[in-house]
């Protein structure tokens, strides 16, 4: 499966969960209600995926995302007013340290689903 169909899938349920649940919510209810729709929409799915972090070549931490679909797609779960500059840098960041190649920033918002769709590589952005 490609990305772009991996993030549509996403993308969806990511709508569904709003229209269901509107904005009210912690990020662990959103991230719970995720994780069902994506199982449904037969995508693989891990929470809270741990990740070893380098730096020169040697681990300096680990890490958790929120969730890691299909073993390519980070997705980082906010329920703030709105995202921030410092949500798509830290999305970034993490997709560089991780060196995984595309993550989705989503913001179950009081406006609706907020989504950004962020490379490591900026060459590989449609």
């Amino acid at each position: 499966m490609e990305y772009e169909e991996i993030t549509h899938k996403i993308i969806g349920a990511a709508y569904k969960v709003f229209n269901t649940l509107g904005f009210v919510f912690l990020e662990s209810v959103y991230k719970k209600a995720m994780i069902i729709e994506l199982t449904k929409s037969n995508l693989r799915v891990e929470a809270e995926k741990p990740f070893r972090v380098y730096y020169d070549n040697q681990v300096v931490g680990d890490f958790y995302v929120d969730l890691f679909v299909e073993e390519v797609v980070i997705v980082e779960l906010k329920s703030v007013q709105n995202l921030l500059k410092e949500h798509e840098v830290q999305l970034v960041n993490y997709l560089n340290g991780l060196k995984k190649e595309i993550g989705l920033l989503i913001n179950f918002s009081p406006s609706g689903v907020e989504i950004k769709r962020k490379y490591r590589k900026p060459s590989e952005a449609k």
